[in-house]
């Protein structure tokens, strides 16, 4: 990427953004003659070979990265300023001015003979961290509803769900028969979700508004390869989001939910921070049942992640061990717990002998 800086993401300041491959080059050979996804092909298909003696057996999920933090999008937020509950909600900006980008923004305008629409991305977008409505793009009544914003939106969405189907036809060919189970992970981008253009899910790839259902799509994607739908944010409340701010991660989960239920499609959970106290473990526990109602109690498991020192300490592992007694009580899903370095951290750790054998159990 230093030497070509069209193989990253481009904002219309011209900031590059190295998390990920721009999705443009997906099938140029920009890699010494390969294609990215030729490269992330052979990448898995060695791991595949490396341990095929333990697929199925010790490993039997795989999660596939489609894009920044292995989440299907575009970086339209830095990782460093991904949203918090202290800190103002971002519109995002969109990432579409590499080359690559802009060459398939110029062809798709002039195949609808409308060349003037493919130079570059929205205007009347403002800053980051600028209300909607002070916006001629975003505002309630701006140009995102208009023909060309229909035209761009769906131009920028389309090429991430294509993106997202050449890697889950790529996934399911290297990974059949194998026993595994593949996840796809999205975002949980719920800041301005409750506005009617939803600016921060536009820029981040997620065609969804107030007239638009842009989880559908990912929806029927994920369950078109029999893929299981990952997303993080069960853990948030509505309640903690900044007064008038308009974000709502419980409304943005029920969407998923509903787009996962259309489609017949396993839902995997994740808690989005490290937080341990109960107001958060609760929330899991109450958005877990709205997952798993009725018919649909079998089609959620949930990943607890990001597991640290902190976990072990004498007033978070009670808690800790009653939030895994209250899931498998209330049989709302099957309680999956990620516990990636347990062994290390436990042979290193100054871990009590009552703490390791309920470890152990575990």
């Amino acid at each position: 990427m230093d030497r070509e800086p069209d193989l990253a993401y481009s904002d219309r300041y011209g900031r590059r953004n190295k998390e990920y491959i721009s999705l443009g080059c997906d099938n140029l050979p920009v890699l010494k003659g390969r294609s990215p996804i030729q490269t992330y092909s052979d990448f898995m298909r060695s791991f595949r070979d490396t341990f095929k003696h333990f697929l199925g057996i010790v490993i039997t999920e795989v999660q596939v990265g489609m894009g920044p933090a292995g989440e299907l999008r575009y970086p339209s937020c830095p990782s460093e300023k991904l949203k918090r509950p202290s800190s103002p909600p971002e519109l995002g900006e969109f990432q579409c001015y590499d080359k690559n980008m802009l060459a398939s923004l110029r062809a798709c305008a002039q195949n609808i003979g409308m060349p003037e629409w493919g130079y570059g991305g929205p205007i009347g977008v403002s800053d980051l961290t600028q209300n909607p409505e002070e916006t001629t793009f975003f505002r309630s009544n701006g140009s995102w509803n208009s023909d060309y914003g229909k035209f761009f939106l769906e131009w920028y969405s389309g090429l991430l769900l294509l993106h997202g189907e050449i890697l889950c036809m790529a996934t399911t060919a290297i990974f059949l028969q194998t026993g595994v189970k593949i996840f796809a992970k999205v975002a949980g981008i719920y800041w301005h979700y409750l506005t009617c253009s939803h600016p921060s899910e536009l820029t981040a790839g997620y065609y969804n508004t107030l007239t638009r259902d842009g989880y559908l799509p990912l929806a029927r994607l994920f369950g078109k390869y029999k893929m299981i739908l990952c997303c993080s944010c069960f853990d948030i409340q509505d309640a903690e989001e900044l007064k008038g701010s308009k974000s709502s991660p419980e409304g943005f989960l029920r969407q998923l939910v509903y787009a996962a239920r259309m489609h017949n499609l396993p839902l995997s959970g994740e808690n989005s921070g490290t937080i341990l106290d109960d107001k958060s473990l609760d929330q899991v526990i109450k958005s877990s049942r709205l997952s798993s109602a009725g018919a649909y109690e079998s089609s959620l498991s949930f990943n607890y992640v990001r597991m640290d020192r902190h976990l072990f300490d004498p007033h978070n592992w009670p808690r800790f061990t009653r939030f895994v007694r209250q899931m498998s009580n209330a049989r709302t899903f099957q309680a999956k717990l990620d516990f990636r370095g347990r062994d290390q951290y436990l042979s290193s750790c100054s871990a009590t002998e009552e703490v390791k054998r309920s470890f152990a159990f575990y």
